[in-house]
């Protein structure tokens, strides 16, 4: 994305990492702030003089400060513009309007302008104009209901609807792009976290022609596959198909189950998980996590579970530079993501910190 310039103006997630998707691409990103900054930055954190979240999700961006409310401010943001090839903003609907930078008047002024918009609920119906957040919408959505033990809902840390979402508006720009090298124009390309949410849970939301509302939709196979304790730590196993079951029952000592047509599809055992749970607990008591993870290896798809503290140093990581280290004006350096994208013949830039509030 070499010569592709992207004007970022959203705040907290989505937007801002879906952007530094781009820029690691190769596209020069620059984040614009208001004078008080992305809200991302006032969050609490562990690491001192910096906001860990807003480093992590604004990587390799150049910063400027514009108060849109001043005219001569939103002078200078309509003469970026101009010259813009993508603007990225997460504003409430009629945000933009008072702002001066709804898409009709920035289109008018750069025809070729890619302008995305990340809203909570999309652009029209009953919900259009009320505040979206991850966890709002995991609620919403029913994550948090299979995701927990009913009648106890549970949330997924992490913000795994705003990170599909920064995935979905780098997909939605690219593409946005690629059609513009055909038409020579731009357009509104809308990603909503509430499209995000029910996207990631395609696999959940079907329901067949004259079925019922009430039925299960949780895709765990339950049982076997899943998270277990040991003598130190836990072990999660996945066993679903045969190869995997069977060699997972060779490795504990337990080859005849392998062979029990009682337990030969995932259904079976799924059904049989009170018998069968017990007796693989029986056993992978008798070594530690990091033991089973050693001797199962690629037999079956396993792994202890490890703090993500551990994914630093981490061989695998490390082989594959997935993590490295930034240089910052005020940290000194910092170990952080470099690139979510690996391509072969054009890698992309070396990443840079996230911009400080003075720059």
């Amino acid at each position: 994305m070499s010569g592709i310039g992207v004007l970022d103006l959203s705040a907290y997630i989505a937007g801002p990492y879906g952007c530094s998707l781009l820029a690691d691409q190769g596209a020069d990103v620059i984040k614009i702030e208001p004078p008080g900054g992305d809200n991302l930055r006032a969050y609490p954190s562990t690491l001192e003089r910096e906001n860990r979240a807003f480093l992590g999700v604004n990587r390799s961006k150049r910063g400027m400060v514009l108060d849109l409310k001043n005219d001569r401010d939103r002078d200078i943001m309509l003469d970026l513009v101009g010259h813009a090839d993508v603007l990225v903003h997460n504003f409430r609907p009629g945000v933009a309007e008072r702002l001066g930078i709804d898409h009709e008047r920035l289109t008018a002024i750069n025809p070729r302008l890619i302008y995305c918009v990340v809203s909570g609920y999309g652009e029209g119906g009953p919900l259009r104009a009320k505040a979206g957040y991850d966890q709002v919408l995991q609620a919403m959505t029913g994550m948090c209901v299979l995701q927990g033990k009913p009648p106890v809902p549970e949330l997924t840390y992490g913000s795994p609807v705003d990170y599909y979402a920064a995935a979905l508006v780098a997909a939605g720009v690219a593409s946005a792009l690629y059609e513009r090298e055909r038409s020579g124009q731009g357009q509104y390309v809308g990603v909503s976290l509430l499209r995000s949410a029910l996207a990631m849970q395609s696999a959940r939301v079907v329901q067949a022609e004259g079925e019922a509302h009430d039925i299960a939709r949780d895709m765990r196979s339950g049982g076997i596959t899943g998270l277990h304790p040991t003598a130190d730590g836990y072990l999660y196993l996945s066993a679903n198909t045969p190869r995997f079951w069977t060699a997972l029952c060779k490795a504990i000592g337990l080859a005849s189950l392998a062979d029990d047509p009682r337990y030969d599809s995932v259904r079976k055992r799924a059904a049989a998980a009170a018998e069968l749970v017990p007796m693989l607990r029986a056993v992978l008591m008798r070594r530690t996590a990091l033991e089973w993870e050693a001797l199962l290896e690629d037999s079956v798809p396993s792994s202890a579970v490890r703090p993500i503290e551990a994914m630093f140093d981490h061989p695998q990581v490390v082989s594959e530079d997935i993590v490295g280290s930034i240089a910052h004006p005020t940290l000194g350096s910092y170990r952080g993501v470099t690139r979510a994208i690996k391509f072969q013949r054009t890698p992309g830039p070396e990443p840079f910190a996230a911009p400080s509030l003075e720059d």
